[in-house]
């Protein structure tokens, strides 16, 4: 039983917003054999957002979970998306399209989503924060809390400013940890001092942290990669929940394994972290996640996280990488440089640069 919120039994969460695909849609067979497996383990958070998949995460998730267990049996988060509404009068519309999408009278957690400081104003305009405590005394949802990607500094003004938020959900892993784009540590101790439990995303830094050099994967005897680098997030006092957002039966096994029987890491595991972080940053990848919030408004339909995958096994040397781009529906060149993709970035990349790289090596 969580020490934080009594109703989550064990401190690993299932991620909706990478789920397995056929085409262009949801496989949901897959998935709600995902759920069955996750579920019987013992695990019972899910967390989802409006805009994921293209819309299809909340569904997917009412079709995999919600009608096909009784309420009690698990624990589900759901976000309000700056990219969902614009006015305080669009935000109760969207909540109950939320709520219909899922197949849900309540949220256990709602989440701010993707706060940082241009949000945060445009939050607080918007009275978002005001709403989301109205339907919490309304019973809608039982705790409100953010995501944030931003500095810092921008997160103590905005907890200073917003003390009722009970919990922070954070990007936070062993290659981010120190990361001054980033800021995972600086963002946790902001979270520690104000008293504010923490969710972790991306433990696995969008998959990047199992694609590591040979020399790092002959340390990692006991536990996959993804393994150890969720152990290394679940490690840290404060955190509350770890999110993997897992796109096939293998991964959930996988990740079953690592935390049905929790173990922090190590004295020994830590070192050996960081001689892996050591390995993994002089690949000189590009950090990308493939979170995919840069691509619904790109102008010229650039698969900007495909493009960087393909780009980052060039660089490693990977055969057919040269074939997965050229497969791309837009090449690199194809940018118009309009910058709306690094208004979004969690990562901070700098990507009309990036992609102008990618352009002279791979065209």
């Amino acid at each position: 039983m969580n020490t934080y919120f009594p109703e989550i039994k064990k401190n690993f969460g299932f991620g909706m917003m990478r789920l397995p695909m056929v085409g262009e849609k949801v496989d949901l067979e897959q998935t709600a054999r995902m759920v069955d497996a996750f579920l019987a383990a013992g695990f019972n958070y899910f967390d989802t957002a409006h805009p994921y998949i293209q819309g299809q995460s909340e569904t997917a998730l009412r079709e995999c979970l919600t009608r096909r267990y009784p309420r009690e049996s698990y624990v589900l988060a759901d976000k309000l998306s700056p990219n969902c509404f614009k006015t305080r009068e669009d935000i109760r519309p969207l909540f109950e399209k939320q709520l219909e999408c899922c197949g849900v009278t309540y949220f256990d957690f709602y989440l701010i989503h993707a706060n940082s400081e241009k949000r945060h104003e445009f939050y607080t305009a918007t009275g978002a924060y005001d709403v989301a405590q109205e339907l919490k005394a309304e019973g809608k949802i039982r705790h409100v809390g953010m995501s944030f990607h931003d500095t810092a500094e921008v997160l103590d003004k905005i907890l200073t400013d917003r003390p009722e938020l009970e919990f922070v959900q954070l990007q936070f892993n062993y290659a981010d940890y120190e990361d001054p784009r980033v800021q995972s540590k600086a963002c946790y101790d902001v979270c520690r001092r104000h008293g504010k439990p923490v969710i972790v995303m991306e433990p696995v830094k969008g998959g990047s942290l199992v694609d590591l050099p040979p020399k790092a994967l002959e340390m990692m005897t006991e536990y996959s990669a993804a393994g150890y680098a969720i152990r290394y997030a679940a490690s840290f006092e404060g955190i509350f929940m770890v999110l993997s957002g897992m796109s096939d039966m293998a991964q959930v096994d996988d990740n079953i394994a690592t935390m049905g029987a929790f173990k922090p890491l190590s004295q020994e595991e830590h070192h050996m972290i960081d001689r892996v972080r050591t390995l993994y940053q002089a690949q000189h990848r590009v950090p990308c996640t493939a979170c995919r919030y840069c691509t619904d408004g790109c102008p010229a339909g650039i698969p900007i996280p495909d493009v960087f995958a393909a780009f980052n096994d060039k660089r490693q040397e990977k055969e057919g990488a040269d074939a997965a781009y050229a497969a791309l529906e837009q090449p690199a060149s194809a940018c118009v440089g309009c910058g709306q993709c690094e208004t979004v970035c969690p990562q901070h990349l700098q990507i009309r640069a990036l992609l102008e790289a990618v352009a002279k090596v791979m065209e």
